[in-house]
């Protein structure tokens, strides 16, 4: 009888140089790159470039990079017209249908080399805010805000989404948050894009099949709920009946544990601090002081089980007091994750098999079949 792994738990399948996560410890690491210094010393757009190319970028390779990155930012009025369609459906189906749709303007598309590969990613990560921010307006009623090249990554998209200038402190929190979800191993969304990429597909199909699969609420949806869950406990004092009742009926408190952190996600102490400050600035301290009773006087018994807070628990209040509607939170995560889709699809190609694991079957064998009018 074969060993049944299930959720493919600690099977490897290939190795890679994209990021390293050493779970007991907390530790991750970009490239080799703590995610730490990368968090506080580093931009988006360079750490895009190192996931893409390898290495950080010197001065004169991250200008031409960013300005790259800048030229590919608008999306043909076709696929404005397609958000259109779609301005009813939730933001990551319309992420997901907008990434399908810019296959058919890329010239690029049916080609997998690995120049084609990071030619595509380049754009995707580009145009990627520009699909959310037009779908979010265009279901407002309002027409989409086009980019602004005098901007950066994250500015760019908050410009475009509220169509107002944002400040340089709102845009280096995105920023980090971009920064914190560029990429994450074998997680679910990116081995659903590598079994894409494993087909020879083309790189729009496997980064629309990590949207697809960073929607699922065990996945991607932790942020909004847990903002849900901070709102409708109201107040910190509120927080242990409404925690007791969850936890005793079986259900689960989102932001906690991790598949594969068993000590603090690394992520998690630099939204922490960002969030308690964000809160002070806007006069809304109390979901801050709402999620850190949570975490300290409710869900602290549980570290010994190896349960800590996750990269999402404060990911949603810092949404939330940017003004960002809840639903758009995964889509905030997909944006970030565009490059790591793109590297991990880079490595599949690179030495590529087909990624087809086996079933057990555990069913009838041999069955007598009985014709219809008999049964």
């Amino acid at each position: 009888m074969p060993e049944i792994m299930k959720g493919l738990k600690d099977v490897y399948f290939d190795n890679t140089e994209a990021s390293f996560i050493d779970g007991d410890v907390g530790k991750l690491l970009y490239r080799g790159y703590s995610i730490h210094d990368l968090a506080e010393k580093s931009t988006f757009e360079e750490v895009v470039y190192l996931l893409l190319y390898g290495e950080l970028p010197s001065q004169s390779e991250l200008t031409d990079f960013d300005a790259k990155l800048r030229a590919n930012r608008r999306i043909p009025d076709q696929v404005i017209e397609v958000l259109n369609l779609v301005q009813n459906s939730h933001p990551m189906d319309a992420l997901r249908t907008g990434i399908s749709a810019l296959s058919a303007f890329d010239e690029d598309v049916t080609d997998n080399s690995p120049e084609a590969t990071i030619r595509k990613g380049i754009r995707l990560t580009a145009m990627g805010p520009t699909l959310v921010a037009a779908h979010h307006r265009l279901r407002q009623g309002l027409e989409p805000v086009a980019p602004n090249p005098d901007l950066n990554h994250a500015g760019n998209f908050l410009y475009m989404l509220f169509d107002e200038m944002p400040d340089e402190e709102t845009v280096k929190l995105l920023d980090v948050d971009f920064i914190l979800h560029a990429e994450h191993g074998a997680n679910a969304s990116a081995f659903g894009a590598r079994v894409a990429a494993s087909t020879l597909s083309d790189l729009h199909s496997a980064v629309t099949t990590g949207v697809g699969v960073l929607k699922g609420p065990w996945h991607g949806g932790a942020a909004e709920e847990v903002m849900r869950m901070a709102l409708d406990i109201g107040q910190p004092e509120n927080a242990e009946e409404y925690c007791r009742n969850i936890l005793d009926n079986g259900g689960r408190i989102m932001g906690f544990g991790h598949r594969v952190y068993k000590a603090e996600d690394p992520r998690a102490r630099h939204l922490r601090e960002r969030s308690k400050a964000l809160g002070e600035k806007m006069g809304q301290p109390k979901w801050f002081e709402i999620l850190t009773y949570l975490e300290e006087n409710v869900m602290s018994k549980y570290r010994d089980r190896g349960i800590f807070v996750n990269v999402d628990f404060f990911a949603g209040s810092i949404y939330y007091l940017l003004g960002i509607p809840d639903d758009l939170f995964i889509s905030i995560f997909a944006l970030g994750r565009i490059p790591g889709w793109t590297l991990q699809c880079l490595e599949q190609f690179d030495d590529n098999i087909l990624i087809r694991p086996l079933l057990e079957y555990t069913g009838g064998m041999d069955l007598e079949y009985t014709p219809i009018e008999s049964r």
